[in-house]
């Protein structure tokens, strides 16, 4: 399994230097930089929203033993019952519904490193699809959304380690 800098590294633009820059900074640092947004806007929207039914399948196939894996091996109490929560959201972010600091919040909860231990699996999730370019563009947007996950939840262990 990829780890969370070869999978941010595999499915974004960016070098291994700029995702040490972007992994130590701020929830509002990330979310007004260029690099995120570059990114963001590098997506095919398009294509994505043509694919939703196939996301929405491997989503409902895949999240299923995700969810369980989460539990069983990271030990997370609060995981989704069915893929749905998790597949409307990302239709809902792709359709420029649901935004980045919603999906933050939603995250708050899990600890830091079952969130970065989560990532490559996730982001591999879409591993089985056959058609590169929507395979990729998948596995793209969901980096990116789990690249600002992981920034709010450094951002909240240094706020923390402050705190005490």
């Amino acid at each position: 399994m990829l780890s969370l800098f070869s999978t941010f590294n595999q499915h974004l633009n960016f070098s291994p230097t700029q995702l040490e820059v972007i992994l130590s900074k701020s929830l509002p640092e990330i979310l007004n930089s260029p690099e995120l947004q570059q990114e963001l806007d590098s997506l095919d929207i398009n294509l994505l929203k043509e694919t939703l039914p196939t996301a929405g399948e491997v989503l409902a196939k895949e999240l299923p033993p995700f969810y369980n894996w989460l539990k069983s091996e990271l030990g997370l109490k609060r995981v989704p019952d069915s893929p749905d929560h998790t597949t409307k959201w990302v239709i809902g972010f792709v359709n420029n519904q649901e935004n980045l600091i919603r999906l933050v919040e939603l995250h708050r909860p899990v600890p830091r490193p079952a969130l970065e231990s989560a990532v490559p699996r996730l982001v591999g999730a879409f591993a089985g699809v056959e058609d590169q370019q929507i395979r990729r563009e998948w596995q793209k947007v969901v980096a990116a959304l789990c690249l600002v996950l992981v920034v709010a939840s450094r951002e909240q262990d240094r706020l923390n380690l402050v705190a005490c």
